[in-house]
């Protein structure tokens, strides 16, 4: 046996499903001014775009009713209206996101998001992206959303997969970090989630600084 050193090849995920907004896109110039439209509608103050990236976590259908009881539905059609009028217009790549797909495409890829399913996926179908992946699961696809599990076990089953240790949920958030593992999959952040408390709130499994980082990662375990 010769000497020196051995380098151990980077561990290799079996599925890659991803959060979306903060994840793979930009999409909070059209949620802030979504929101903003509802908010000045009920004689609300307005968010900022960071205000709106610190806030939004759960789906419409969880976060409305809470915030504007009775008349939650209305608020919904205004905020659906707006957004299906400006949403893809605004929509933008993350960095690395683009190489990180493609890096990502040695495995099965999917996506699971709190946004609505019909902007989801049309959004995946602007950017081209479709061809990437097997699943495409957004809010009010599965019997309840992140950060329940019951989102990612649909986009598994849709794959043919099951949930387990080697299917990645990449997310930008905490709460994706704790849909992971209730899911029974290994939680990767990616960036610091300094808009949601910083890396130790999330307490990733993994943590790469931004899609080039993973898709780095990826090419080298390929």
């Amino acid at each position: 046996m010769s000497g020196g050193s051995v380098t151990t090849p980077p561990e290799r995920p079996a599925i890659l499903l991803y959060d979306w907004d903060n994840t793979l896109v930009d999409g909070w110039a059209a949620i802030t001014a979504a929101l903003n439209a509802t908010f000045a509608a009920f004689a609300r103050p307005l968010w900022t775009p960071a205000e709106t990236r610190a806030r939004v976590r759960v789906s419409l259908g969880e976060s409305f009713p809470a915030m504007f009881g009775a008349e939650w539905e209305k608020a919904r059609d205004i905020f659906y209206t707006t957004l299906a009028g400006g949403h893809l217009a605004a929509l933008t790549p993350m960095p690395g996101a683009a190489a990180l797909l493609a890096a990502g495409a040695a495995w099965p890829q999917g996506v699971v998001s709190n946004k609505a399913g019909v902007f989801l996926r049309a959004e995946v179908a602007h950017l081209g992206w479709g061809d990437y992946f097997r699943a495409v699961v957004g809010a009010g696809d599965a019997a309840s959303d992140k950060p329940d599990p019951a989102p990612l076990h649909l986009a598994l089953a849709r794959m043919g997969a099951r949930a387990r240790r080697a299917v990645w949920y990449i997310g930008d958030t905490a709460l994706d970090m704790q849909a992971a593992r209730a899911a029974g999959c290994t939680a990767v952040l990616l960036g610091d989630a300094g808009h949601d408390g910083g890396i130790a709130r999330a307490a990733p499994d993994r943590q790469f600084a931004d899609g080039h980082a993973l898709a780095a990662y990826l090419a080298a375990a390929a």
